[in-house]
C-alpha cells in the first residue's frame, strides 16, 4: 500500500480509503447496502490488514447508524494508525437547525458524531455539500473552533464548486482560520468534469483529493455491459441515479476498453479503472465501498496495479470529454504560458 501526503498537511493516508456507506441500510441507504456489525467488522479488519489507514463515513449515512456501527468496531482505543473521516451537512432531524453548515449545526453534529463513533477526535471532518444560506465566514470559524477545541484534527470539503472552494480558502487565509486540506469529489473515467476546475484548484492550492464512487456507482466495475440487462444486486438495479449517464454509447466504449485492458492483465475492469484514477494528477486516494469481502479484496488489489503508458493513453482517449469554454480558448491562445495546474486539464488537448 502506498501512502500519500494529504494536501499541504503533514498527514499521510493510504491510496485506498475504506468507504462505509453500505453499513446500516437505513432509509435511502438501503439502495446501497445493509451491512451489519458482524460483516462490517470483517470488512474493516480486511482493509486495515491490507494497509488502509483511513476509514470514511458521514453522519447522514443511514441516519447515524453507519457511524454507530463504526463506533462498535473501532470505538475507544483505536488500532495504531487508523484514521477516521466523517462528513456533515445533510438533515439529521426535523428541526430547522438540524442541517446545513451553520455554527449551531456544525458543532452539535460534530459532538453527536463523536458520541456515535465512541471517539474523542475526528481526524478529517468534511463539510459534505455547499450551504448557500450560511455565510462562509461562519462555517470556517466554526470548523476552526472545533480544531482548536481538539475535537477535529483536519478539515475538508466535498461537492463544492471551484468558486466555493476559493472563497472558503480566501476567508481562511484572511482570518487565519484552519484551512481545508482536502476535497472529496466525484471523478471517474465516465465523469471527468472535475478536471475543469476542481483538479486544477487542488494542484494550485495544495489540496488533497479523495474520490468518492470511483467506479461510477458500479458502472465501471465490468458487471455492466453494452446491451445487457442491469445485474440484480447492483446500485443501478435498485434505482441509484448517481452519476447521471449523459452519453450511454461513450460509457460502453469506456467499459469495452477497460475490459480489453483487464483481460490482457488478468485483473478486473474495476482494478483498471481505480488504477487509472490513482495515476491522475492531484488524486490522493480513492474511496472504495462494497457489500462483500470479494468486492473489497478486488478493489484493494488496485493499489498495486500500475498501468503502462499505452494502457493509459487508450483510456484517456476513449474517455476524453469535450473541452468547455474558456479552456478551448486558452488552449488556442495561451498555451505558451500555462502553469502546472493549467496542464492538469489542458495537456491532453495540446
Amino acid at each position: 500500500m502506498e501512502y500519500r501526503q494529504l494536501g499541504r498537511s503533514g498527514l499521510k493516508i493510504s491510496t485506498i480509503t475504506m468507504g462505509t456507506m453500505t453499513f446500516g441500510g437505513v432509509g435511502w441507504a438501503q439502495k446501497v447496502g445493509d451491512v451489519g456489525v458482524g460483516e462490517a467488522r470483517r470488512l474493516v479488519d480486511l482493509c486495515i490488514d491490507a494497509g488502509v489507514n483511513l476509514i470514511d463515513t458521514a453522519d447522514a449515512y443511514s441516519q447515524g447508524v453507519c457511524e454507530e456501527i463504526l463506533g462498535e468496531i473501532i470505538g475507544g482505543p483505536r488500532k495504531q494508525g487508523v484514521l477516521i473521516a466523517t462528513k456533515v451537512r445533510f438533515p439529521m432531524g426535523d428541526g430547522p437547525n438540524d442541517l446545513g453548515l451553520s455554527r449551531q449545526h456544525l458543532i452539535a453534529a460534530c459532538e453527536a458524531s463523536l458520541r456515535r463513533m465512541r471517539t474523542d477526535v475526528i481526524d478529517l471532518y468534511q463539510v459534505h455539500e455547499w450551504d448557500g444560506l450560511t455565510p462562509v465566514e461562519e462555517t470556517m470559524e466554526a470548523l476552526d473552533t472545533l480544531v482548536r477545541q481538539g475535537k477535529v484534527r483536519y478539515v475538508g470539503c466535498s461537492n463544492f464548486s471551484g468558486w466555493h472552494i476559493m472563497k472558503a480558502l480566501g476567508i481562511s487565509e484572511r482570518d487565519r482560520y484552519q484551512r481545508f486540506v482536502s476535497q472529496q469529489i466525484h471523478y471517474t473515467l465516465e465523469t471527468r468534469d472535475a478536471e475543469n476546475e476542481l483538479i486544477p484548484i487542488s494542484v494550485d492550492q495544495g489540496l488533497g483529493v479523495l474520490v468518492w464512487s470511483p467506479l461510477a456507482g458500479g458502472l465501471l466495475s465490468g458487471k455492466h455491459r453494452r446491451n445487457q440487462e442491469t445485474p440484480e444486486g447492483t446500485r443501478q438495479f435498485a434505482g441509484w441515479t448517481e452519476p447521471p449517464i449523459r452519453d450511454e454509447d461513450r460509457l460502453w466504449n469506456i467499459v469495452d476498453t477497460l475490459i480489453e485492458i483487464a483481460s490482457g492483465r488478468t485483473v478486473s475492469a474495476a482494478q483498471v479503472a481505480l488504477a487509472w484514477l490513482l495515476g491522475r494528477k492531484g488524486v490522493t486516494s480513492v474511496v472504495i465501498g462494497g457489500r462483500t469481502e470479494a468486492q473489497f479484496k478486488d478493489n484493494l488489489a488496485a493499489a498495486d496495479l500500475k498501468l503502462t503508458d499505452e494502457e493509459r493513453a487508450k483510456l484517456d482517449k476513449v474517455s476524453l470529454p469535450w473541452l468547455n469554454y474558456p479552456y478551448w480558448h486558452q488552449r488556442n491562445t495561451a498555451s505558451d504560458r500555462l502553469s502546472e495546474a493549467d496542464f492538469s486539464l489542458l495537456a491532453p488537448y495540446l
